[in-house]
């Protein structure tokens, strides 16, 4: 089966996504590296927390790429996290509310389409359920 377009553009978009994740990252290790020294080190932390999140998404992108199995579960997950992560945001104040629905909203689209039966066949996942659930 070819890869379908969609599946196409969210592993490219992965791959923007994790090298522009890789470089941030990597600024907040710095900056968190600088504050830890004069006392706060929370910027380190989530510099830690983005770094394993933009190799992540690294692997997605490769997973989508490819067609591999564990990409659709992965991929869901990516974007739970994601949700996750953007709440904790706004409960420390590091980010808006605008941006928390953004994320919110193609976190939403992208598991969505990833549950297109399409595209769950394409990937080899079950017919129904969730990821790390199995089907019902």
């Amino acid at each position: 089966m070819p890869r379908p377009t969609g599946v196409t553009i969210l592993a490219v978009v992965a791959a923007i996504g994790g090298v522009l994740g890789l470089l941030g990252s990597l600024a907040l290790l710095g900056i968190g590296s600088i504050y830890a020294v004069v006392g706060g080190g929370l910027a380190f932390v989530f510099g830690l927390i983005f770094l394993a999140l933009a190799i992540a998404e690294l692997a997605i992108a490769y997973g989508f790429w490819t067609a591999k199995p564990w990409a659709w579960t992965w991929g869901i997950a990516l974007q739970a996290a994601s949700v996750v992560l953007g709440v904790i945001e706004i409960v420390l104040g590091y980010a808006s509310v605008g941006s928390l629905i953004v994320t919110i909203v193609v976190a939403a689209i992208i598991i969505y389409y990833l549950n297109q039966p399409a595209i769950r066949k394409y990937f080899g996942a079950p017919d129904t359920g969730w990821p790390f659930m199995g089907s019902r």
